[in-house]
């Protein structure tokens, strides 16, 4: 099982043992994902933006404006941090301390590189691919003044750490007599059906 090398500052430090740095857990959480959240530091404080992304092999891309401040800084080369998770279940414990949540996550730190000719339209074709497979087929591709205005930048898979918690609650033996219910409560999302434009 191949493993990213995820320098020392960037590895999981609160609850280790949930951490997993090898490429399997972490393409899974990314290919199951639809949001990621980008973190950059602008010259006026940290900024968070929710993204839809697309993973292409050992990295991942993101598109926007290219007059955006999020893409304006990356391509000058600011470090980033993009997180997906995906929220498994409500973990209910019989004391207020031990409650939890089941999630499986991904972080990756590093910097973003734009991309340019037939690498981006290629790029963007994965975007709509990964909203419905075989979509990209059927639509207009974008044209010279909508490519123009949009900016692809790939961020590759380097410095990564996923991290995972499942089962239910963990709590202390002496609180187990307690008439109080404890399990997990799932989370799911499902599609709904379809609705006519």
């Amino acid at each position: 099982m191949s493993e990213f090398s995820t320098a020392a500052p960037y590895r999981v430090r609160q609850a280790p043992a949930r951490a997993h740095y090898d490429h399997e857990t972490a393409h899974a959480i990314l290919d199951e994902g639809l949001v990621a959240h980008i973190a950059f530091v602008t010259e006026t404080g940290p900024v968070a933006i929710p993204m839809f992304y697309v993973r292409d092999g050992q990295r991942v891309l993101i598109h926007a404006s290219r007059k955006s401040r999020l893409m304006r800084s990356l391509i000058e080369g600011a470090p980033l941090c993009l997180t997906v998770t995906l929220v498994d279940g409500l973990v209910m414990a019989r004391s207020a301390f031990h409650h939890s949540m089941n999630f499986r996550s991904v972080t990756v730190h590093g910097s973003a590189t734009p991309l340019a000719g037939e690498e981006k339209v290629a790029a963007l074709a994965l975007f709509v691919e990964r909203v419905q497979a075989g979509r990209s087929a059927d639509v207009r591709a974008a044209n010279a003044q909508e490519l123009k205005a949009t900016e692809v930048l790939a961020i590759p898979l380097v410095d990564v750490a996923a991290k995972v918690r499942s089962g239910g609650p963990l709590d202390d033996e002496e609180d187990l007599s307690l008439a109080v219910w404890a399990g997990v409560v799932p989370i799911t999302s499902v599609y709904g059906t379809p609705i006519d434009a």
